[in-house]
């Protein structure tokens, strides 16, 4: 088998944790402690907690996998569906820029749970995490920019990247790789509609496709077939959810480019379409020492993805909602400069962030838009009162892989998010970071958070 579906399932099945270099393996421990920190913070909200209480009432009562919603011991198919809504409740988790792709949230909470199930050791954790993620960007990036425009690319190529993932801890070969990715990405769903009207859906299109992709490899496991080439094929992905899907981009690289490495961290608690932007204007407002009341207008200068995500929020009713507003993120970043989780609080009835909201508007910048999704350009461009048009723009946001955040940073951005609204003590946060950075020497992954399961 050579077809590139086939070329993916053989690298991720044959990945051994002896292939992969240090410097991955190492970010992989970052980007497992970042989405397990989002969780964290994530699982009180009210649409992570309905989804919390189907699992529960669904799921068994007890079991190895950690389910931190409900803080207590499930399957692994319930633990990964609620951790996977709780993971990308709080606009905290990684994103890949080319892929416009959010793996930690589909990646971690299914392989997590599954490792815990089945008692596997951390360096099998580790792998399995970084073929899920070397899978799922692939196909973000095989399915490209229009399928983005409908498409919420973390539900849809989230399902392959899990069902890899999955797949790699119960020791699938070759085939019952490729059958795993077929079945997946037969569930693949996630549309971006929600947006218009503030919905929760956002949570429900990383909790299936982590329960999807985790059901596609355990029937794959069974010997249950799927569709040999559900990407490329005439009927597969790309043939109904893109216009300009390449099948070479499923094999760039494979075993030499290491997607894991091009991953960036969230700093504001936003979507990742607001963060240049919302750099570019904080360093436009510490060079010329502006404040938020000296600013009559600012221009986002931005790609076409930013304004098909952002556009339809115009005035946000909800504080997920306002995350997706270009205008509540500047008017944060003007009045405090930070856009932090408790920021977005308090922003929903702040009349002057309101008012700065509509003092915002975002215009299609053609260098912008032609460097992206390879390239997340921020430039703003602002009149102030005293008549000044001033400029500003950023390179790389903070977070990108040239400006990313090192450990004594990730470790601070735990601190902040397991302290929101009192989500975990200090030591239960203490504790998870010492546990993440040796996980390559546990034997057997056990519970990050919750008391070690009673022994069978």
């Amino acid at each position: 088998m050579s077809f590139p579906s086939a070329q993916l399932a053989r690298f991720t099945a044959g990945l051994r944790f002896s292939n992969i270099p240090d410097a991955v393996l190492r970010r992989t421990e970052d980007l497992m402690l970042d989405c397990l920190a989002s969780e964290v913070a994530g699982a009180g909200a009210r649409p992570v907690q309905a989804i919390g209480r189907f699992c529960e009432s669904m799921g068994p009562a007890q079991g190895r996998s950690e389910d931190l919603v409900n803080r207590r011991g499930t399957s692994p198919l319930f633990a990964a569906m609620a951790n996977a809504a709780a993971a990308h409740m709080v606009e905290q988790d990684d994103v890949h820029n080319g892929s416009v792709f959010h793996p930690a949230a589909v990646v971690f909470p299914p392989a997590i749970a599954m490792a815990q199930s089945l008692g596997r050791s951390g360096t099998e954790l580790l792998t399995a995490c970084v073929a899920g993620y070397e899978a799922g960007i692939r196909v973000g990036e095989f399915l490209g920019r229009p399928h983005y425009r409908i498409f919420h690319t973390t539900g849809t190529a989230g399902a392959i990247a899990a069902g890899v993932a999955v797949g790699h801890l119960l020791r699938l070969d070759e085939a019952a790789m490729l059958n795993a990715i077929g079945s997946a990405g037969t569930q693949a769903a996630g549309l971006w509609e929600f947006l218009r009207d503030g919905a929760d859906s956002k949570q429900l299109h990383t909790a299936k496709a982590a329960a999807n992709g985790l059901t596609a490899a355990c029937l794959a496991a069974e010997g249950f077939t799927g569709a040999r080439q559900i990407l490329e094929g005439p009927q597969g992905m790309a043939a109904g959810m893109s216009q300009d899907a390449d099948p070479a981009r499923l094999v760039d690289g494979l075993g030499t480019r290491w997607t894991v490495l091009e991953t960036s961290f969230k700093f504001h608690a936003s979507c990742r379409h607001t963060h240049p932007a919302a750099d570019a204007l904080l360093l436009l407002m510490q060079t010329h020492d502006l404040r938020m009341a000296d600013i009559i207008h600012v221009e986002a200068l931005v790609h076409q993805g930013a304004i098909d995500v952002l556009g339809p929020v115009t005035h946000p009713r909800t504080v997920h909602q306002s995350k997706f507003s270009m205008g509540t993120v500047l008017g944060l970043i003007a009045q405090r400069g930070q856009a932090g989780l408790a920021d977005f609080d308090e922003a929903l009835d702040d009349t002057a962030i309101a008012d700065f909201r509509e003092r915002v508007h975002m215009v299609l910048d053609p260098e912008v838009d032609q460097a992206y999704p390879q390239r997340w350009l921020g430039k703003v461009r602002v009149q102030t009162r005293d008549g000044r048009q001033l400029d500003a723009r950023v390179d790389e946001p903070r977070g990108d892989p040239g400006n990313t955040l090192s450990r004594p940073e990730i470790e601070d951005k735990v601190l902040r998010l397991g302290g929101y609204r009192a989500a975990a003590t200090r030591a239960e946060l203490d504790a998870l970071i010492a546990r993440v950075w040796r996980i390559a020497d546990e034997p057997a992954v056990g519970n990050f958070i919750l008391p070690a399961p009673a022994a069978a």
